[in-house]
């Protein structure tokens, strides 16, 4: 029952979500104690400096620019996104370049087969069986297509595997049944060109005003007590033994972290549904290799001296199919996706080659470097020797050129991190039997919200935003707006009405979703 009693919450988390939420509780003139483990705000979105340049350490992206939060931060901030041409360059599993009309033919019809098992799950998932992978499904359309080569078929399957970048594991693993919550909003993707750093500051404004907030940096949270006392209070305690009382606790904690601590972290334990669904949905291992060189020796030389590069000689994109040149487990995909930074608008531009690295591989990576200091001498050469078989496959590469060899190597190394969960941002994998049912359990904390304790962050966000920034952020506004209500208590208006909510409050279901069809070409992925 709503009272007139402004409540003391604790966030956990300052990632979006926890941020987020922050903000809207605290202008609400609700009293918040913020506890974050790490020394800064950000959580998965932080940026690093390499070679000179700012680095994104987690999202590059805004997916769906149509009343998007994000994309309305970044045009706010001044922070430059662009639309990138679709073009690709390829090159198969033997390293030898395919002409650009193969590379658009493959690509084309991948999204094609993407699109058809978009519609295919959302129309038939109660029917599917949850062991039967996206990998299977388009293995079984290319067995349908009469007059198709072996050649055509394997080159197929290949570029299939280039989905993995987007749900940060192998397509071999993700669930056909439940790929219908890989949709996301309305209009294009985006390439954050600037960074995050300007959108971050925006959105922990709030959260960095001691006036507002109680932010609790290095302090990790390591147990939860919804046992109530006469004072109806709930309690955390901190990883150096600290304890300390609220009337609402929101754990905005990566998946990842939740599925290695709640069986130890809430006492009393989580309820079986709520367990169930933690356990079920998995995570993505998607890492990311910055390689910076002194100019980008892939693009040709521009006539204009004003214009050193000339960008339409080679397209932003690289895919190298599983490659065969470098040596791996055979059922291991090895596939790279490769963002040239050098086609960013200035001044964001530098010559800096973007890997993307999921799943087995994405952890062989980490497992190399994660104990080395950042560009030391072994960091470096681990990374380079890495990379090296891709690059040089690359335009004008010649090894005794200066511009062909790098100066400086950035990796992130998220499996190793514990605060983030051990991984990157959730997905949908074979296995999974009640995806849409475990979502919708953790957004009401298995029913403990009226005990005080509530869930947020991209694991808990609305089907169309699942996965994503967008989704951190709407996940910790809608539970903010609940527990305003819950105590009667009038959500602050926006300083900027643009963000005022439009409906998507992180309590979307299925059948809200049902009312906006998407033709499956916008879905989510690269949230990381």
């Amino acid at each position: 029952m709503a009272s007139s009693k402004i409540p003391h919450v604790a966030v956990i988390g300052a990632g979006i979500a926890g941020l987020r939420c922050s903000d809207v509780l605290a202008r609400s003139g609700v009293r918040v104690t913020l506890f974050e483990a790490r020394d800064r705000i950000g959580g998965r979105v932080h940026q690093l400096e390499s070679g000179g340049h700012l680095m994104d350490m987690g999202p590059n992206w805004i997916h769906g620019t149509k009343g998007n939060p994000i994309m309305h931060l970044a045009e706010k901030t001044g922070t430059v996104v662009m639309e990138p041409e679709e073009n690709q360059a390829l090159f198969d599993t033997e390293g030898k370049r395919r002409s650009d009309a193969e590379a658009v033919d493959l690509s084309s019809k991948l999204w094609e087969m993407i699109v058809d098992a978009f519609k295919y799950s959302d129309e038939q998932s109660a029917e599917i069986d949850p062991q039967l992978s996206l990998y299977e499904f388009f293995k079984s359309k290319l067995d349908e297509e009469k007059g198709l080569d072996r050649r055509k078929r394997d080159d197929l399957l290949h570029e299939a595997q280039m989905w993995g970048p987007f749900v940060g594991d192998a397509v071999e693993r993700q669930s056909l049944k439940f790929f219908f919550l890989e949709e996301c909003i309305e209009g294009e993707n985006v390439f954050v060109a600037s960074t995050y750093k300007n959108i971050l500051k925006e959105v922990g404004r709030t959260a960095t005003n001691k006036e507002k907030v109680n932010l609790r940096l290095q302090t990790p949270v390591a147990h939860f007590d919804t046992t109530h006392s006469e004072d109806n209070k709930v309690t955390i305690t901190t990883s150096s033994g600290e304890k300390a009382t609220f009337d609402d606790i929101i754990v905005t904690c990566p998946l990842g972290w939740l599925k290695h601590n709640h069986v130890n972290a809430f006492t009393p334990p989580l309820p079986p549904r709520l367990a169930a669904a933690i356990s079920s949905i998995t995570y993505g291992r998607l890492e990311k290799l910055y390689v910076t060189f002194p100019s980008a020796f892939w693009l040709s030389p521009s006539n204009d001296q004003n214009d050193p590069a000339d960008l339409s000689s080679y397209p932003i994109f690289t895919h190298f199919h599983d490659p065969t040149y470098v040596p791996h487990a055979k059922d291991e995909a090895w596939n790279q996706s490769v963002v040239s930074l050098a086609h960013l608008p200035p001044p964001a531009s530098h010559s800096t080659l973007l890997f993307y690295i999921y799943g087995a591989c994405g952890t062989h990576l980490v497992n190399s470097i994660k104990d080395l200091p950042q560009h030391s001498e072994e960091y470096n050469t681990k990374l380079n020797t890495f990379a090296h078989p891709f690059y040089s496959l690359l335009p004008n590469y010649n090894p005794t050129t200066p511009s062909c060899k790098p100066t400086s190597f950035l990796a992130t190394t998220w499996q190793a991190d514990p605060f983030a969960g051990n991984g990157s941002y959730c997905n949908f994998q074979i296995g999974f039997e009640h995806g849409d049912e475990d979502i919708e359990c953790m957004r009401d904390a298995g029913g403990l919200t009226d005990q005080g304790l509530w869930l947020a962050g991209e694991h808990t966000a609305p089907f169309i935003a699942l996965g994503t920034t967008t989704g951190a952020w709407w996940s910790g506004e809608g539970v903010a707006r609940r527990i305003c209500k819950k105590y009667g208590i009038d959500v602050a208006k926006e300083e900027d009405a643009a963000l005022e909510v439009n409906g998507v409050n992180g309590e979307i279901g299925k059948k809200e979703l049902d009312k906006e069809k998407m033709d499956g070409a916008n879905l989510s992925g690269l949230a990381i």
